[in-house]
């Protein structure tokens, strides 16, 4: 009964990441119903330019257009500042606040080895090259089981270097009630308290 371009389309939808069935149908259906012929071409070729034209910065490995990424080309940025994150998406989330001023590094992962990553298969050469002109490093690895033993792994190898080596802070979210928090993140607001 449904066209079968139409199906194509749907199937194409969900597997994206939190796309399921009915969203995807919907999507389908807005494209079809919803957007005229120019602004489906206009999607389409952004579509297909997206894997030619983003590639990885050789710096700091973000996702870019560019031969060096915005943040590694602007000089009024704390060149002398590291946030080590995994993956790009991080880097998006952490400028959105526009309060960090340094540069950063992207991994591409965390050590995880019941998949078979290994800190051989991270940017972690590259960052090891950078350090040389660094004086912070913050490591911003998620709080998983994966972006800890990351984390310790990063400051076991550069421990010894003349570095300051930070990590973000984790714990209970501004407004959360103690009575609703699980032992993990309860134990993390304890270990990182704060003078007050």
């Amino acid at each position: 009964m449904i066209p079968n371009i139409l199906k194509k389309i749907m199937e194409d939808f969900q597997n994206l990441p939190g796309i399921g069935e009915k969203t995807a149908e919907r999507l389908a259906l807005f494209l079809i119903s919803d957007m005229d012929n120019d602004q489906i071409e206009a999607f389409s070729d952004h579509l297909k330019r997206l894997k030619y034209e983003i590639k990885t910065c050789p710096v700091c490995h973000m996702l870019t257009d560019k031969d060096i990424c915005d943040v590694c080309s602007d000089h009024d940025r704390d060149q002398e500042t590291i946030m080590v994150v995994a993956d790009a998406k991080d880097v998006f989330i952490l400028e959105k606040m526009q309060s960090y001023q340094g540069t950063y590094h992207v991994l591409g992962g965390l050590i995880d080895f019941s998949r078979g990553i290994t800190d051989k298969d991270l940017n972690i050469d590259t960052l090891s090259e950078r350090i040389k002109h660094t004086k912070e490093l913050i490591i911003a690895t998620n709080g998983t089981v994966e972006g800890e033993m990351t984390a310790k792994f990063l400051k076991s190898l550069f421990e010894d270097q003349d570095l300051k080596i930070t990590r973000l802070a984790s714990g209970l979210p501004v407004g959360a009630d103690l009575k609703y928090a699980d032992e993990l993140t309860l134990s993390k607001a304890v270990e990182n308290r704060l003078k007050y």
